[in-house]
């Protein structure tokens, strides 16, 4: 029996399963670092437990740390969740030590399937299709070495996943410099460079199956999921079931997958991963965990015509109790995709972001899985996945489109998210028609572009000329240019707009927003407007008889704005623009994420005019500049070249002197 339950990780994966554990009467603990001190998975539980300062390495991947917070409270099972330790022989093997349940397979079978090479073996002998390989032979030819397999062939590594330790390599010449290139990022990332050589499977789609097990010797297959729309090898949107695959595939695919879990001993909830190419199905890996996509399966699957709830039948399954259900009672209903919503800029090669997700708004016509809200902080210290947006419909245009409306509902400000490339890509002909393979993102990489930049900029430049005072009683509460005599004056309000200033009239009283032509003469235009609702921090309006809803912030120095997906930052050059790097709040240059400051420039005392350069940051692998907001006296340096500095820090203070604007 398994009375109290330990989640050995975070964010939504964490709030999940607690929410499911207590759900069905168990008492539930939470762990956390101390940056997810205020977490919502640490206020869902019954009991937190602090195991560690902020790196990943002294908090959630310290074994022993985790064994004793189980000890402390009273834990007699421990989930691992996904990431993290969840495919940690090692772990599952300490908790196993320690008395506790490890809800998952046994060590012995997550140390066979963890390794590549030992469970494509395990593959053959269970008459599961591989995908042709071939022998690394020190000091044998290149061509030696691939005979039999010929190019393109995938280099990967044996001991891991997620990307790392994988090259793609089409000609002969290059085979020697990738094989380096794996080795080495193998053996960093997983301390064993053990690589694979294997066919590469062109335009090939990424599809899985679902399989539980129990103690008792009962397998089942809960259909598969296709999971091709990826970049870097990640996946972004995953949907149930696969779209593209004949009946006779789907018999291969799930066939081999209980045929595998048999072979290997397996238990509990394990995901087997395939490469499809037309009727080819070939094996690619066993996750020996649950998989962050498992929500489209539950919403899809049925048994009896009853859904199911993937952590319940783990919990059920690692208390020892048969699976309540055979395979023949298992069926589909409808289809479901789930979209992966990340703190990254998707359109400046999807680098991770970080900063405070200061207005969080999930869709209300969508299942959200969700590990943030208004308020909360995101670091670079662990993985970017902000939550993930699943919908379910009867059909797949039906999910499709489902996709795209909860997508717009969906507002994260204050944060660079992925939320614009998601909804590009579930509204774009390619993901329509099913034409995204796994290397499509990646060859395709201008593909999916911001969209809705012009509208964006109305609503923001309508916002800022109507923000008033709020308060209707006051005499200038109306910002609605009225005045005693003559018609009303209208409001004018500058804006950055695609790195170019422009400037608008705005007369609400007329109902119009005109937009100046540029330095060049061109650009000018007028939209009527009418205001439909507006509430805190909501703004829809009619614009040239369409209706837009957007969530607007407005700041200091900027309006930002949620459109149709995709947030829009306008800076406010009528107050002052700020640094290149910098976020600015007067003469105050922060840090706009943690980073480690490369180069200052400047002393306290000196005289600076706005825009000159005060430092130099490296953030994210990026170079940042930090630039006067304002023409003054630099009152404080507080930024030191080599120093290590956090979201947030105050790095240079400026006095304006009122000579810059």
């Amino acid at each position: 029996m398994i009375s109290t339950l330990l989640v050995a990780n975070r964010g939504e994966i964490a709030l999940r399963v607690i929410r499911t554990a207590q759900a069905i009467g168990l008492r539930t603990v939470a762990v956390y670092s101390d940056a997810d001190r205020e977490a919502p998975h640490v206020r869902a539980a019954d009991l937190a437990v602090r195991i560690g300062p902020t790196p990943a390495a002294q908090s959630y991947l310290d074994i022993e740390a985790i064994i004793e917070a189980a000890r402390k409270t009273g834990a007699d099972a421990v989930h691992p969740g996904y990431g993290f330790l969840s495919e940690r022989a090692e772990f599952a093997a300490a908790v196993r030590d320690a008395g506790l349940t490890f809800v998952g397979p046994t060590p012995e079978v997550m140390e066979q399937m963890g390794r590549k090479d030992v469970a494509r073996e395990i593959a053959i002998a269970a008459g599961v299709p591989v995908v042709p390989s071939a022998e690394l032979v020190e000091g044998v030819s290149t061509s030696a070495t691939t005979g039999g397999v010929g190019f393109p062939v995938l280099v990967k590594a044996a001991a891991g996943g997620g990307g790392k330790g994988m090259r793609i390599v089409r000609a002969p010449e290059d085979f020697e410099a990738a094989l380096g290139a794996a080795r080495r990022e193998a053996k960093s990332a997983f301390g064993d460079d053990t690589l694979l050589v294997e066919r590469y499977v062109e335009h090939g789609r990424h599809v899985e199956v679902q399989v539980l097990a129990d103690e008792h010797g009962n397998v089942v297959h809960l259909f598969e999921r296709d999971c091709s729309s990826q970049r870097r090898h990640q996946k972004v949107i995953e949907e149930a079931p696969a779209p593209t695959i004949s009946d006779h595939v789907r018999d291969v695919l799930t066939g081999s997958a209980v045929a595998l879990a048999k072979q290997v001993g397996y238990t509990n909830a394990g995901t087997v991963e395939f490469l499809v190419a037309g009727e080819e199905v070939f094996f690619l890996e066993m996750n020996t965990r649950l998989q962050v996509e498992h929500p489209v399966t539950e919403l899809t699957v049925r048994v009896d015509g009853e859904p199911l709830d993937l952590v319940a039948l783990q919990l059920r399954v690692a208390a020892g109790r048969p699976l309540p259900f055979a395979q023949e009672q298992v069926s589909v209903e409808g289809h479901a995709i789930e979209a992966r919503v990340y703190a990254e800029d998707a359109f400046h090669g999807f680098l991770p972001q970080a900063g405070v997700a200061e207005s969080v708004r999930w869709s209300p016509r969508s299942r959200n899985d969700v590990g943030i809200e208004s308020g909360s902080t995101v670091s670079t210290a662990y993985d970017p996945m902000l939550g993930k947006v699943i919908v379910h419909g009867p059909t797949r245009e039906a999910a499709r489109r489902a996709l795209v409306t909860a997508l717009d509902d969906t507002v994260i400000l204050g944060l660079t998210t992925n939320l614009g490339f998601l909804r590009g890509l579930a509204a774009s002909d390619e993901f329509r028609d099913c034409a995204i393979d796994t290397a499509w993102l990646d060859t395709h990489p201008d593909a999916i572009r911001p969209h809705g930049l012009e509208t964006a900029a109305v609503l923001a430049a309508w916002a800022l000329a109507t923000e008033g005072t709020g308060d209707a009683t006051h005499p200038f509460g109306h910002a609605d240019g009225w005045r005693l005599a003559g018609p009303p004056a209208g409001v004018e309000v500058d804006l950055e707009v695609d790195g170019k200033a422009a400037r608008f009239t705005v007369q609400p009283a007329a109902g119009t927003l005109r937009r100046h032509p540029d330095a060049d003469g061109v650009g000018e235009r007028t939209w009527r407007v009418h205001p439909i609702a507006t509430e805190p921090d909501m703004l829809r309006l009619e614009v040239d008889d369409l209706v837009h809803e957007a969530a607007v912030r407005i700041l200091p120095h900027q309006v930002d704005v949620a459109h149709v997906g995709n947030t829009f930052r306008f800076p406010r050059p009528d107050v002052f623009a700020p640094g290149a790097g910098g976020l600015v709040t007067d003469g105050t240059v922060i840090a706009p994420m943690p980073g480690t400051v490369l180069q200052v420039v400047v002393e306290t005392g000196q005289q600076v005019a706005e825009g000159d350069l005060l430092g130099v940051m490296e953030a994210m692998k990026m170079e940042l500049s930090m630039k006067a907001p304002v023409s003054g006296t630099l009152t404080s340096v507080d930024a030191k070249a080599g120093e290590q500095v956090a979201l947030g820090a105050t790095l240079f203070v400026v006095e304006p002197d009122g000579t810059g604007r």
